[in-house]
């Protein structure tokens, strides 16, 4: 790859905020103090949550940095950044999240493997770039299409990451070319997040942002696109990020049994409380996030103060100030909801949240029931333990 340093550089890590839970130093990845995240509706760059797979990729020469776009096309070509900057920019509000979120929560269950996220590996953010309809426009391929003439069906994107699993090779994930070319599916080349020039961590120069889709396939540092005729055959796409039964472990998996995880499932959880809480009788203050896959909305988030045995709905908006409403033109599709309620806590008890998005998808009630020996998908009910004055559980 043009511009790209060799690995030896690549040791020179970037800045990071100091608050960041290192979940793990090589790879790099953390994540943010849950709190940090109901502080704002787009969560700042520094506070988003950092995933990698290998040495942080170092791009310093971007005149030489280009994308190859080949493979089942009829007009291979070499993207630059100023063709990129010369199509329409768009900004697409959209939530990022590993598919491992929250699987330290499973791994209580049962050992799974696998960085060990709290809930914290989800992020919103504006990231501004190229529509990839667009892009793909320039090579030949029409808008709204299935299959090239060469037989075309799937978008793969190579990473300038190197990673083990792939054996020293390149980082990659594919989609289906009837997404990659639907410009209401909003799949960006994206080369800003929150209005500034992507940094390192997040992808620098370029990366691909999918929105409603496991973040694994929202593939950073961007060095080409392969148009294939079936789905990605890389590791991550292969062997990894697939959901299976709890019945089944590392000696009976078969992986080709199941389909690349692609949208993620409602997901909610509690941000203004830890799991295990010491606070004095009286008002407290329950917030967080909800989320689902696909561009479907929340349509509704309950909480219960008994362990979920009553339930009441609670405030939901996405720009202070405005209740949200999954049908509103303005509310965005791709975007997490945040919620808060303020409620009476006379004695040790445990609070629950769950969420209902706008197909009346409902998140489980026990992690068991959805177990994996990956840990993803954890999107059981979010509860926490709250401990009134000096009493014990």
């Amino acid at each position: 790859m043009p511009g790209l340093r060799a690995p030896s550089d690549y040791s020179r890590e970037p800045p990071r905020h100091p608050s960041l839970v290192i979940n793990s130093k090589e790879p790099f990845n953390a994540e943010p103090p849950r709190s940090a995240l109901v502080l704002s509706y787009v969560t700042p760059v520094d506070l988003f949550y950092k995933r990698s797979h290998g040495p942080i990729p170092l791009v310093d020469d971007l005149d030489s940095y280009y994308v190859t776009i080949h493979g089942l096309i009829e007009s291979p070509k070499k993207i630059s950044m100023r063709d990129l900057w010369a199509l329409p920019k768009y900004n697409v509000t959209a939530t990022l999240q590993c598919a491992g979120n929250r699987r330290t929560a499973m791994s209580k269950v049962r050992k799974v493997r696998g960085v060990g996220w709290d809930i914290s590996a989800i992020g919103n953010a504006v990231w501004g770039g190229a529509k990839l309809a667009d892009v793909l426009e320039l090579v030949g391929v029409p808008k709204l299409t299935s299959v090239t003439r060469s037989g075309g069906k799937h978008v793969e994107f190579v990473s300038v990451d190197r990673c083990k699993e792939e054996n020293g090779g390149p980082y990659k994930a594919s989609i289906p070319l009837c997404q990659a070319t639907n410009p209401e599916a909003d799949v960006l080349l994206a080369y800003e997040m929150n209005g500034e020039t992507l940094n390192r961590d997040h992808g620098y120069p370029l990366r691909v942002v999918v929105p409603g889709v496991i973040g694994a396939r929202s593939v950073k540092w961007l060095d080409s696109i392969n148009i294939i005729a079936e789905e990605c055959q890389g590791f991550f796409m292969q062997k990894d990020y697939k959901m299976f039964p709890p019945s089944v472990d590392w000696d009976n998996i078969d992986w080709s049994t199941r389909k690349p995880q692609m949208d993620f499932p409602v997901q909610c959880a509690i941000c203004s409380l830890e799991d295990v809480n010491a606070i004095q009788p009286g008002k407290v203050k329950v917030s967080g996030y909800a989320a689902s896959g696909g561009g479907r909305g929340i349509e509704r988030v309950d909480i219960s103060i008994d362990g979920g045995k009553n339930w009441v709905e609670v405030y939901r908006y996405q720009k202070d100030g405005i209740p949200y409403d999954s049908s509103d033109i303005c509310s965005d599709k791709w975007a997490w909801v945040l919620f808060e309620a303020t409620v009476d806590i006379p004695h040790n008890t445990e609070i629950v949240a769950k969420a209902v998005d706008t197909a009346a998808n409902v998140q489980p009630e026990n992690v068991e029931t959805i177990w994996n020996l990956r840990g993803i998908l954890n999107t059981s009910w979010h509860r926490v333990q709250v401990r009134v004055g000096h009493s014990k559980m």
